[in-house]
């Protein structure tokens, strides 16, 4: 009778243990387990900027990534490491540690800015920092992968913010910014059209733009003086352009569009444009759109002459005499 009683008790208990351990189970599964058993994988992008651990998590949530957020952050937190911005392979198959796993390693997408108005050495140099290339992939970049025809050698990798696979190679990334370029440019085409002016022309006006406005509002009365000087067959006399043809006089890799000194306008080189008339050969740069609609619709002016004073305000002048007054008044002083 003693030892029924025995092995009675012990049943019952381990009854009740496999139950709390059976509840326990579905308790765990119900905040730290995976929304569904089978999923995909799908694209989860983190914001390029600083991340806001709390709205990510939200979203994770809103998007039905995880069962329940406090589950997700003490998982998240057990990792010691933080989410990076970029793009990342998940699934609603993924428990809280595996997510979290996922999310706190080296994205499989990064973000890459470009600024308007940079060389593409310059954006080579970016891509350079984001994904670890080695010296001969940004030498194929500047030299190779740029320089598949003339009318592709610059000015056509349009500045952007872009979400680059890591494993991407450095012709396919070319060839995404000169994709967009072709989707940003393309409705401006007829209206060059319509004016006589080649696609081309506009594109290395628009980059001389870019480099010599102070901002936005200085782009169309740049524009206008520039049309005026190239329509009168004055030397544009554009300090970018001479900036232009001493980086690659020098052959840089870094550090570019250093002030001039008086002794570089007389580099001999097409770029000059103190020593030659006419555009420069290719762009100078990569202009944003600001530029490029400037160019489009410049501002109608007399003015021949420009400068910036030392608060990046704009004068421009009529006749030269103006504009060495203005040089003595901004500049001198």
């Amino acid at each position: 009778m003693l030892a029924f009683l025995v092995r009675y008790k012990f049943i019952v208990l381990a009854l009740l243990l496999l139950l709390l351990a059976g509840g326990a189970f579905v308790a765990y599964t119900s905040i730290f387990g995976a929304p569904q058993k089978a999923a995909e994988t799908e694209l989860f992008t983190t914001p390029v900027t600083e991340i806001d651990t709390q709205n990510l998590t939200q979203k994770l949530n809103d998007n039905g990534f995880i069962r329940n957020t406090w589950a997700f952050n003490l998982a998240l937190s057990r990792t010691r490491k933080a989410i990076e911005p970029g793009g990342y392979e998940i699934s609603k198959s993924m428990n809280a540690w595996q997510l979290a796993h996922t999310l706190t390693a080296s994205p499989s997408l990064k973000w890459v800015v470009i600024p308007e108005g940079l060389r593409k050495e310059e954006i080579g140099e970016r891509l350079t920092q984001t994904f670890g290339w080695d010296e001969k992939e940004l030498n194929k970049w500047t030299h190779t992968y740029t320089a598949m025809d003339f009318d592709h050698l610059e000015g056509v990798y349009f500045p952007d913010t872009y979400l680059i696979p890591v494993d991407e190679s450095g012709l396919d990334t070319a060839d995404r910014m000169r994709r967009r370029f072709d989707e940003k440019f393309t409705p401006f085409q007829s209206e060059f059209l319509k004016q006589n002016i080649k696609w081309t022309t506009s594109l290395k006006i628009a980059s001389i733009v870019q480099r010599e406005a102070a901002g936005k509002v200085d782009m169309p009365l740049i524009a206008g003086i520039l049309w005026n000087r190239l329509l009168k067959n004055m030397k544009l006399e554009v300090d970018a352009t001479v900036q232009y043809a001493r980086d690659d006089r020098d052959k840089l890799t870094t550090g570019f569009w250093k002030p001039i000194k008086p002794e570089d306008k007389e580099i001999d080189s097409k770029y000059n444009t103190y020593k030659y008339a006419g555009l420069p050969p290719f762009p100078i740069s990569n202009p944003g759109l600001d530029a490029i609609v400037a160019v489009l619709n410049p501002e109608e002016t007399d003015c021949l002459y420009y400068l910036h004073d030392p608060n990046r305000q704009i004068h421009c002048a009529t006749t030269y005499e103006e504009h060495q007054a203005n040089i003595e008044k901004y500049l001198k002083e």
